[in-house]
Order: C-alpha cells, then structure tokens, then sequence
C-alpha cells in the first residue's frame, strides 16, 4: 500500500519515514520489508530481532539514527484510554469495527457522559505526560533496549509446513482434472441421447447427476492444496520460558460451557474441568469458566466438590506426568499404568487418588440423586437462602470464583489456575441466542476478570486428552512470523466410545482427515464448535495487523453484505496520508456524532476522545472497564484494580440488557442467526482477513463423546444441516457475503459454499435413490441401448472416481473403511435428516414455523455398546426406510419378470439391479441400526413407510408418468392383435 511515494507500515499503518540521511527507513535490506521504526522497536523490546517477512535479521546499525514520522495528533481511543504501557495498538487496525447503529439519542445531558468527560479532563495531562515518555523511550538507541541473544534453538521457527510429497498429490491433481473432462464428455452424450420412451425419468437422472457434479465440484477444490504441520514445543520453551525468568507464555482463558446438566452428566463436565485445571502451562496464566447457561444449583455444587478434588487431582497429574488428565478416561485406560513411570511411590499414590476419585464420584451422583425431584419452594443454599437460579427464564446474573492467586492451593501448597462459576442474567422478553450468547457472555467475564490475549473454547464433553496442547497452539499464535495473522488454531474432533466399526461415522474421519487439511493449505479450516483457541482481537471485530486497512464511506452498510467493517473500501480517500487512521475512524463515526458538535467547551482533543468513547460503546456496550480490556493487544488486567470492583464490573456486563444497540453478535464475538454459530463466526473472521491454522497433534489434543445411536445420530445432523440452510437464506451467505474486499480466496469460497448447499443434495439424492426401483417396476432404464462410446463413457467415469477417492485416502492416510463408511452415512443423511432440514429452514425463516422433530427415548440395552442398539422413534426415520422397501419391492419385481421374458432380458436387468444394489448397500446401516439387537423395528416407522411404499406402487401403476405415449399405443396395438 503506497500513499503518495511513501510505503506505509505493513503492521501500523502509518508512514515508514527516513532515517538521519534523509533516506527511506529500512529496516531489513533482504526482502525491503516497509515496517516503521516504532514497530521494530517494539519487536526488539519483546525480543523479536528478526525480519517477519524473510527471517534475516534486522541492520542495527540503520535502527539507531532512524526518524519515525507519525501523526502527533491521533484522536483514536488507543492512545488515551489504553494503560501506558501498552504499546501494541500501534500494530492494531481498530477501523476495521463498524458501528451498528446510525442515529444517537441526545446523550449529552446524561450524568454518565458528564462525569466520564470531567475524568477524562483530569487524566488529560498525566496521558500527555505518559505519552510524551513514550516517545522518549522511542528515541533510546536500539542498543540499550536489545535483550540478550536468543540462543540457535530459539530463535528457529515454532512450526514447519510438511507438503504432501509431490508423488501423491501431482496424481491426485491430475486425475481431478480428467474427472472433469470425462463429465464434460459424459454430461455431452447424456443430453444429446435422450429416451424418449422415458423421457420424464430421462430428464430427471439428468438433472440430479448434473447438481452431484457442481457438488463434487465444491468439495473436490478446496482440496487442491493440502499440506500438514509440525510444532517445535521444546523451542516454544526456549524462547519463552529461559531459566531464571519469569514464563512469557500468554495467558489463555478456557471456556467450557452448559446449559442441563441432566442431559449432561455433571461427572463428564466435571472431568472436563479437571483436565483444565491440570493441563501443561503456567499456572497463572490459565483460567477456566464454566458458563452454566441453565442456572443449575446442581452445576454449582458440582463445581464446589470439583473444586476441592483439583487441589488432589492437579499435583498428581504433573508429578506423575500423567495422560490424559481426565480421572474417569484415565482409570478406564486398558494399559500398563507403569510404563515409563520411575518413582517407586507412583503405585501408592495412584490407588489412594483412584480411591478419591470413587468417593469423589459418590458425592456427584449423591448431588445428581438429590436433583432428580425439585422441591416445592425451590432449591435453597447453605447459608437458607433461597436459590437465584430458581426460575430458569428469570434469574440475575450470577459469578463465583474458585481457586485461583487468591483461592485456595493444592495439598502441596502449589497455587492453582483459577476457576469461575459464571451464569449470565435471563429475563422474559428478551433474546438470549442459547450457546452464542452464552459465550459472548464469557467473552466479557473473561476480559473484565482475566482478560488472557487468547481463548480456548470446549463442549463440556470434551477434555483435555493431550496436556500439551495448548503449547501446541502458542507454537502458531505465538510465533511473530505466523499469528500476526491468526485468529484461531483449530484442533480435529476425536472421540471415546463409538464402536469399532463406527457404523454411523461419528468420528466424520473424512472431514477432519482430508477436507480440513484441504483448507488448511488456502485461507484456514473452518471453525467446529469446540476444541478451537481464538486470538481475542479477531473476535472483538479487528482485522488483522499485516492486513492495510480499508477506509469506510460514512454509510453504514454496503448493498453486498451489509456490513462495511469487512469488505467496503472508501469512496474517499484522506488528502493527508499521516491521518489515514485518524480519518479512517472520525468517517466510522460520522453517524455518530453529529449531536455533539454542539459541545462547544471542549476543544478538539478533548471532543475526540469523547466521539472515540461513544463509538466503542455504541460497539462493545456501555462498560468502560471492558472497553479498556478491549484496546490492551497482550491482555492482562491493571494491578491497581479493585477485584471487588471488578466482579461489580463482571456482573454488569452479562446482564441480558447488555447487548442491545450494540455489535455482539453481529459483528463482534460469536455470531447470532443460525444453531451452527460456529461455521458463520469462523466465515466473518476469514472475511475480514484473517486466516486460521488446523493442528493435529500426534496424541489427539481433545477428546469427546458421540451420540452412537442413529436416531441421536440423525437428529445431530439435523441440527448441523438445519444450521447450513440457516446460513443459505442470511445476509452471510458465501454467495454474496464480502466480495468488494476481496480477503476471502475464491476456493476458501468455494469450501464455505459447499458447507451451506449440501443439505440442499438431499432433494436429487431421494429422487436418484427412487429412479432404481422405478426402472425396476416399468421395465425401462434412464439411458438407451447402449454404444461402444457410452460403455467408454461410463466407464471411465466410474474409474475416475475410484482412483480420485484412492489417491485422496493415500495422501490422508484415511482407511478404506472410514471412507466407505462415510459414503454410507452421507447417503443415510441426505434421504432423511438433510432432507428434513431443507423443509424445516424455509419454514422457520421464510413463513416463521419453527418445526422441531422431537426425539422420544426408551431403555437402552446393557453393555458396552448398548446404546446402539438403542431406537428411538422420529419422522426422520420414515424417508430411508421406504428408500429400501421400494428398492427391495423392485429388485423382486425386476427378476420375476426376467424369468418371465427369458434370457433376453437378463442384460438390461444388470443395470438396473446394479442402481438398485447401490442404494440398498449405501442404506445397509441404517437397516441394521433400524432392526436393533433383537431386529425390532418399532411399529409406526414400518406402518408409515408400507403405506408410503405401497401408495407409491399404486399410484405408478395407475399414472406411469415416465413412459412415452408412443410406447402406449404400440402396447394397446399388441393386446388387440393377440385378442384377435
């Protein structure tokens, strides 16, 4: 980005400037690199003394008579409400946060902005005062603010890209290019050969196989470019935890949230916790919150014993070294408990921890027990006070902090990362947004509280499996030449529990294997929900730092995505290039202060810090202590602060009139309009620049647990299908959302399409499912005799996609197995959940019916699989069931009238069944899940799809819609003859 012949800082924006000569500052002679002489300064202080662009290092010798020209006059929140010391907003572009609304009330009279004013007035001359001490310190030679060497190992990369060796991929490549000229060919032939004695089912195999080809297309591409990671934990180490100092990690701030905790056992949360509390990092720079989202006294008192067994459970594990630190996955391990363990006392201590554990678990299933029945009056405390959470919908905020520097430590005296019971405030009439708004929530708590720089989120049925995973992640979001960029690193998903065969692909090994590796070589995967750490600033609305920023007209949205903050370049551009961020952000405001241009007693500096204040409230809410957290980049809370006040603080900003007029929700934090939240939050992030990383660890970073049973399964695919429709019919939609930036790559495009049209697959999927049995039932087929070319045609189609999937499963080391099992599932889905979902979105955002298909549960059989065994009653069961029953009907009727025509028929019979076999192999799962243990069926899903099935046979007896009338004449003609 140039402004008038002078580069402009790739990391603040401003002007590069001239060193003592009056030359052009550089300050890396390798690769020109424009970065500013006050950004160099700050990387050095922290320890960075390479280029971030090619490595070398910086020449010190032009870093001591260098010059920075900067605007002496920037009217940003930065530079008045931010602690002195924190000097990372100069490598901040806060323009990149829009405002929501355009019009203001009359707030000049409010006693809040008055006394605001007057205290800003007061700390007028002791900013100026810290500012101009800054910028002496600015001007210190680079020698005497250069820290000692990093040693070789330290200063190496934290993480390596490992490429698919060219030998697999370059063959992949290949082959998906002759798989699109073999379906041009195919798809050429197809239309130009009609059948007409079937023109209807003709048509309709077209239609459906040419949406399969643009699917296949939206999934295959995104896949072009696959590569795989390695971290360097022990050189994370060197660099950031040197012996004798203190530990530079950055602080990281767990949520876990939970909403029942009768659906979701306490004892599982709880483990969850526990791994936290015991994960490999610096005990001060971890806290975890639990986001009890339902108001249980339950969750409560689950997280007080939770919070007396960690001061046991935490020593031992980090004593021991032990994995996982989940007490429940780690007694359940079938291993030898004393491998690689030396210390004679080990075996001692483990069977008195396991002992504690079992009473431990006594005490939650005796509290589980206890809640089973809800009292009359309500539940009550310790101290006879009633309950706040009583009323589920109607309840104040509530925060309790356990552990922590000022709780209590473990049995050795060791402190213990701090843990914080947090349940945000419900009212009626309000709009809550469920998981969302729960962690937005969390995302305020934290900040006012904690306020770590990074965020590491989790279901409350996924611990900790790896303790080294969060150091896994710092390798990415730490390192200066790779998270400048970052907004989050995500983890795969891994599972406990599922069966060996994993019958309904609940491990989704094909997606977090091949597709994730696929985007993690364009812009970055997306984000799933849990087991994901955030950088913080990316979910306040910031753009990244290495990205220029883009100056906003004074509109408040864009006729592309409504939304100026992430795709909208100026109109104008600012005459004076030092100001493009001063002006950048007075333009943001226009809308906003119009009503105070009447102050007429404060002079410009002072009214600019008024406007910048208003901005950030009309984004971040009216909370000048979570504004402040807001502009610190490196996190932390001022040492001076009253924790008492800080909790005061905590409580006001979850209160559930918090968000309202403000940005949460649409632009900042997790994102409101749809139940997948977590697709649409990682899809604006990447609109605004952003890139994200995939880290998959050798030992699996988190583990959970998977609805095994297919009725369960369906219904989570439901959602998750439910959510994407959700997504097709908002104004985010990949289709139109954010193209005037051009920060979101056309294939990383082409992935988030595909992640909100799949649901749409299942309407040609049901219909090519049904042409099999219905070539059986009227003895005609969707192509005509075949040719010579029309057997190379499909021939080579059917190869090309056999080899694709093989080459695909050598580069992902993925099994075939995993592979064909989620072929299985993808069919099972389409014909029912994703099917179900398509209906059930146009009903809920185009006609307002919010339809929900209830799942009724019964007893699940003992063992180890039992619930798989387990059936469940729902509608979404009847579509696959009829998809076999008339597949099945079909296949009989297709050889009973082979045996009745004689030999000649056999031939065209193989097609036929060769369809009709597909669809009954794909759907061989959900038969047997159907079937159960003892193979029962329940009664109405076998009533309902009989009666579909044999309504269906009537009715194509009666219509044949699909044969020609030519055909009928000639049949009539043939009956007269034979009478004669």
């Amino acid at each position: 980005m140039m402004e008038s012949g002078v580069p402009v800082c790739n990391s603040c924006g401003e002007q590069v400037g001239v060193n003592a000569n009056g030359e052009l500052f550089v300050a890396c002679h390798e690769c020109n690199f424009s970065i500013c002489k006050a950004c160099v300064d700050l990387e050095i202080k922290e320890g960075r003394k390479l280029c971030l662009r090619c490595g070398a290092p910086y020449d010190e010798n032009s870093l001591d008579d260098a010059e920075v020209k900067v605007s002496g006059n920037r009217s940003t929140m930065a530079a008045h409400l931010s602690d002195p010391q924190e000097v990372g907003l100069h490598a901040r572009h806060i323009s990149s946060v829009s405002t929501v609304d355009s019009e203001l009330n009359d707030e000049s009279g409010n006693p809040i902005w008055k006394n605001r004013v007057e205290s800003w007035k007061d700390k007028k001359s002791k900013k100026k005062k810290a500012a101009t001490k800054a910028e002496k310190d600015n001007q210190v030679p680079s020698e005497q603010q250069m820290e000692e060497k990093l040693s070789p190992d330290a200063a190496q990369p934290l993480s390596a890209i490992i490429p698919i060796p060219s030998s697999k991929l370059t063959p992949y490549r290949a082959v998906i290019i002759m798989r699109l000229i073999i379906l041009s060919l195919f798809f050429h032939y197809r239309i130009t050969h009609p059948v007409d004695s079937a023109f209807g089912l003709w048509l309709t195999s077209v239609i459906c196989e040419i949406w399969f080809a643009f699917s296949w297309v939206l999934d295959q591409f995104p896949k072009w470019s696959p590569i795989q990671r390695e971290t360097f934990i022990d050189r994370l180490s060197a660099r950031f935890e040197r012996e004798g100092e203190p530990s530079q990690l950055a602080a990281v701030d767990f949520f876990v949230s939970t909403v029942d905790p009768l659906k979701e056992p306490p004892l599982i949360t709880a483990n969850t916790v526990l791994s936290i509390l015991a994960v490999d990092y610096p005990v001060d720079k971890v806290s975890c919150y639990l986001s009890d989202d339902g108001a249980a006294m339950l969750s409560f008192e689950s997280l007080v014993e939770t919070s007396e067994f960690a001061r046991k459970w935490v020593p031992f594990c980090k004593k021991f070294a032990i994995e996982p630190r989940a007490p429940e996955f780690y007694f359940a391990q079938k291993i030898d408990y004393l491998k690689d363990k030396v210390q004679p006392s080990f075996v001692k201590e483990r069977r008195a921890m396991k002992r504690d554990y079992e009473e431990f678990k006594v005490r939650i299933n005796a509290l589980v027990a206890k809640a089973q029945k809800t009292p009359e009056e309500g539940w009550t405390m310790q101290d006879g006070t009633s309950w706040p959470g009583n009323n589920t919908r109607d309840h104040p905020g509530m925060i309790q902090v356990f552990l922590g520097h000022t709780g209590a430590h473990d049995m050795e005296g060791n402190e213990l990362p701090r843990l914080v019971y947090v349940s945000r405030e419900k009212r009626p009439g309000y709009q809550h947004h469920k998981k969302a708004g729960a962690e937005n929530a969390l995302v305020r708590v934290s900040a006012v509280l904690t306020n770590a720089p990074y965020i590491l989120n989790l279901d409350c049925d996924h611990y900790v499996n790896n303790s080294k995973a969060v150091r896994e992640a710092m390798c990415f979001l730490m390192d200066p030449q790779v998270g400048r960029d970052l907004c989050y690193v995500q983890f795969p998903q891994r599972f406990d529990g599922i069966d060996r065969s994993d019958r309904y692909a609940n491990r989704n090994t094909v997606f977090f294997d091949v597709n994730m590796k696929g985007l993690d070589g364009l812009q970055g995967p997306v984000y799933v929900g849990t087991g994901c750490v955030f950088n913080r600033q990316a979910l306040y609305g910031y753009g990244p730092s290495s990205m220029p920023s883009l100056p906003k007209s004074s509109s408040s949205s864009c006729s592309w995505c409504g939304c100026c903050s992430c795709c909208c370049p100026s109109k104008k551009t600012p005459k004076d290039p030092s100001d493009v961020y001063r002006d950048a952000k007075r333009e943001e405001l226009d809308a906003a202060i119009f009503n105070l241009r009447e102050i007429d007693n404060y002079d410009e500096h002072e009214r600019s810090m008024l406007i910048s204040q208003m901005s950030f409230e009309k984004t971040f809410g009216l909370s000048s202590v979570f504004i402040e957290s807001t502009l610190m980049e490196n996190g932390g809370v001022p040492e001076s602060v009253n924790p008492a006040a800080l909790i005061n603080e905590a409580i006001h900003v979850i209160s559930c009139g918090y968000e309202e007029k403000t940005a949460w929700g649409k632009e900042i934090g997790w994102i409101y309009g749809s139940v997948t939240e977590d697709i649409l939050t990682g899809f604006k992030m990447h609109c605004r620049g952003w890139r994200s990383i995939y880290c998959m660890p050798v030992r699996p970073a988190f583990k959970g647990s998977a609805p095994i049973n297919l009725s369960d399964r369906l219904h989570q695919v439901l959602r998750w299908a439910l959510g994407s429709v959700e997504i097709f019919l908002s104004r985010h939609c990949p289709l139109w959302y954010g193209f005037a930036g051009g920060r979101l790559k056309w294939l990383q495009r082409l992935a988030y399409t595909n992640t909100i049209v799949y649901p749409f697959t299942s309407l040609p999927l049901i219909a090519y499912c049904t042409i099999p049995a219905v070539c059986l039932l009227t003895g005609k087929f969707i192509i005509p005799t075949l040719s010579n070319l029309a057997s190379t045609l499909f021939l080579g189609l059917f190869m090309s996609i056999i080899v694709t999937s093989v080459l695909e499963l050598r580069w992902s080391g993925v099994s075939i197995e995993d592979w064909w099992r989620n072929e299985q599932f993808w069919v099972i889905g389409g014909v029912s959940a994703h099917l179900f979902a398509v209906f059930q979105g146009f009903l809920k955002m185009l006609a307002g019916v919010d339809t929900n298909f209830t799942v009724t549960s019964k007893a699940a059989d003992d063992g180890e699989f039992g619930e798989l065994y387990l059936v469940k009653w729902t509608t979404v069961l009847i579509p696959p069931t009829t998809l076999i029953i008339i597949n099945l009907v079909g296949v009989v009727a297709g050889f009973s009238d082979a045996l009745n025509k004689g030999y000649e028929a056999w031939g065209p019979l193989f097609g036929k069944v060769f369809f009709a076999f597909w669809v009954i192999l794909h759907l061989y799962p959900f038969l047997k899940g159907l079937m159960g243990r003892q193979n029962r069926t329940p009664t109405i899903v076998v009533l309902w799809s009989v009666l579909l099935a044999s309504v269906f046979s009537l009715v194509w007896v009666r219509i044949n819609p699909f044969v020609g009338k030519a055909d009928n004449s000639s049949l009539s003609q043939g009956c007269i003859s034979i009478d004669c």
